[in-house]
């Protein structure tokens, strides 16, 4: 038994490691065919959530895709209602790849392995931790708290986070504010160094279909309407254009407050501002801004013909393009130039970029919970690169904010675990993560 802490208790702690490794045995693999399956870690969340006194609903856009929704009421009817969300699927594993099987949910020498252990079963452990804390103590938040465990995140959201928006926004109402993944984990750049990036923004998701059309025919003859040949061009125009900087506010004072942790004086306004300049001085920590400073726009996939020689009459590729907030007329207008007059291009799939602001009694609150168990550590604000369910509910209205506290040792790399092979998490980081969400919510 751990020993009882300030704020959550003793049992808490326990628990938040049980439950990451069972929620990883648990295999909510998405492919994103729709063949996934996230009831049974649902329905345990739900078992868990129910012991503590709540009343969680389970609901369901396509059999077995399923979402639990249940709140937990203030003690200030006044306030506005603060959501907290977090999916219940994961992204695929090769257990071929990995020292220990992802789906084994096994903890060795300290540490949680499996699939989910950071993306993000644990986070769903360390909210169910620390609700089931209170119901023990008798504690209540000031604010009205939403609890969200979603289905789909790692594909469309169309059965999770989507579905809840469009069909549920009653069981939201009241909410402004929301937090979840991808947030608060330590990063250390440089030895002594040890930062949380807490996200207050999210560039927004331009998945692209390309479609080339051309003349069919041998392969062995001239033809100067080869389908290939046209997409082949195209993604190369895409791949190697150099996107003009644009900065968005979070970015500006992520900047700003890295700058100044490295003793560089910049002023991100001034006209001819070198963001580039800057990134290289930074060293190790560009790397927590670097993808956020401009759109971007990668080709990821083509599929063209049936036969080595036969020139086929279409071809087909698709590109991850990524937008940040205000940068979306501008990725319009430079794929209709890059794809060219032979290329058709069209939205595959599209989210919104999202901007939440960094001066806000929130951010601040999230930042005094991190660092009342870190003193020594350095909150900074940050936009993701990729993007979460906060999209989804943003069309409620709600501003969202990634905050999943982790404290991670130097040498592990959060980015490279997330989707990665061996993904882990220590105990003590998951103990770290209990706490300081239990200090965050209750003064939330």
């Amino acid at each position: 038994m751990a020993e009882p802490v300030q704020g959550a208790d003793g049992t808490a702690l326990d628990e938040v490691v049980t439950f990451t490794s069972e929620l990883i045995r648990i295999d909510t693999t998405n492919k994103g065919g729709g063949d996934c399956f996230e009831r049974p870690a649902a329905e345990y969340v739900a078992e868990r959530l129910a012991a503590a006194g709540l009343e969680p609903t389970l609901l369901e856009r396509t059999r077995g895709r399923t979402n639990v929704v249940a709140r937990i009421e203030g003690t200030d009817p006044s306030a506005d209602a603060l959501l907290v969300h977090g999916h219940l699927d994961v992204v695929p594993a090769e257990a071929a790849d990995w020292a220990v099987h992802p789906f084994s949910g096994e903890i060795r020498d300290g540490v949680v392995w499996g699939r989910g252990a950071v993306d993000m079963k644990n986070m769903d452990a360390m909210v169910l931790a620390v609700v089931r804390s209170w119901a023990r103590l008798g504690i209540r938040p000031r604010r009205d708290i939403v609890l969200a465990y979603t289905a789909d995140e790692e594909a469309s959201a169309e059965d999770g986070s989507g579905f809840l928006a469009d069909r549920h926004p009653g069981l939201f109402e009241g909410c402004t504010e929301g937090i979840s993944e991808s947030g608060a984990f330590s990063f250390h750049p440089d030895p002594g160094m040890t930062l949380y990036p807490i996200a207050a923004g999210e560039r927004g998701t331009a998945w692209v279909k390309l479609t080339a059309h051309g003349r069919a025919g041998h392969g062995s003859k001239v033809n100067t309407a080869n389908a290939v040949t046209r997409l082949a061009a195209a993604i190369a125009r895409i791949g190697s254009h150099p996107w003009p900087v644009r900065l968005t506010p979070t970015v500006r004072a992520a900047l700003t407050e890295l700058a100044a942790l490295y003793g560089i004086e910049i002023d991100v306004t001034a006209d001819g501002f070198d963001v580039d300049g800057l990134l290289e001085k930074l060293g190790p920590a560009a790397a927590l801004v670097e993808p956020t400073v401009r759109n971007s726009a990668n080709p990821t996939m083509m599929d063209a013909g049936y036969k080595v020689n036969v020139i086929p009459g279409h071809a087909v590729a698709y590109v991850d393009g990524r937008m940040v907030p205000g940068g979306e007329e501008e990725f319009r207008e430079t794929m209709d130039r890059l794809t060219g007059p032979d290329v058709e291009w069209e939205f595959h799939h599209r989210e919104v970029p999202l901007e939440a602001p960094v001066d806000s009694p929130t951010f601040a609150k999230l930042r005094a919970a991190v660092e009342h168990f870190d003193p020594a550590g350095h909150v900074i604000p940050f936009s993701m690169s990729g993007g979460t369910d906060a999209k989804q509910f943003s069309r409620l209205g709600i501003t969202g904010y990634g905050f999943s506290p982790l404290k991670l040792p130097p040498g592990l790399d959060y980015a490279a675990l997330f989707h990665g092979v061996d993904e882990r998490v220590p105990v003590d980081a998951l103990h770290f993560g209990v706490r300081v969400l239990d200090r965050y919510l209750r003064s939330a």
